[in-house]
């Protein structure tokens, strides 16, 4: 059986972390985000009006074809995983663009979106915006000094507005406030069967039913 799983959250959420754990313990073909250089955003930076849409048709573009990438490994590989889905393009578009260009990108993205393969299994970490700010602090990666409690918890409300309409497939909330998923191995494991008995279940509501179960249910 294979299994395409995607992990999602906000930054300092661990998501990495998750997907690494995933590629080492249950030898997932891993597929992190790409974060090719975009040519537009350094113009965007200057004149944000005018080249938001360029910048984030470009970032579409990516990730669309790493998960062309996705769809082509989950044929030959039992386990693959991600640390996004293809709709969280959509959560930045909708924060940086006007209406006009908004509805321009939405053309594009719902045709893209038919070709992009559904998990089987969504994981979303979560964890309270000050115990994210903190993480962020401690590991002192460039750049992410400027994001605040303002942009993270706009972005959490995004996220939430996304998972309530999210019908695709499952999605297991993990509360990673107090799990150490980098040196707990009992976070680390209790997590593994969490993800487990998720998919266990998703396999079971998606299998025809027995034709012997069906003929007693009917007679029930």
């Amino acid at each position: 059986m294979r299994r395409f799983v995607a992990v999602e959250g906000l930054i300092g959420v661990g998501k990495t972390t998750l997907c690494r754990l995933l590629a080492r313990e249950r030898g997932a073909e891993l597929l992190l985000e790409p974060h090719a250089d975009n040519p537009f955003l350094e113009p965007f930076y200057r004149e944000p009006a005018r080249y938001a849409l360029p910048v984030q048709l470009t970032f579409l573009l990516a990730r669309y074809h790493h998960q062309d990438r996705v769809r082509q490994l989950s044929l030959f590989q039992p386990w693959v995983v991600s640390d996004y889905v293809f709709d969280k393009d959509r959560l930045f578009a909708e924060k940086t663009l006007g209406a006009e260009d908004l509805e321009v990108y939405h053309r594009v993205a719902s045709t893209l979106a038919v070709h992009v393969p559904t998990p089987d299994l969504v994981v979303v970490l979560d964890a309270p915006v000050p115990v994210l700010l903190q993480r962020i602090a401690q590991r002192g990666i460039a750049g992410e000094e400027r994001i605040d409690a303002a942009y993270l918890e706009d972005l959490a409300e995004r996220y939430r507005v996304l998972w309530d309409g999210w019908a695709r497939s499952p999605v297991l909330h993990v509360d990673t406030t107090r799990l150490d998923l980098v040196s707990s191995p009992a976070a680390q494991q209790l997590v593994l069967e969490m993800i487990d008995a998720s998919l266990a279940r998703a396999g079971d509501e998606a299998a025809p039913p027995d034709e012997d179960d069906l003929f007693t249910r009917q007679r029930r």
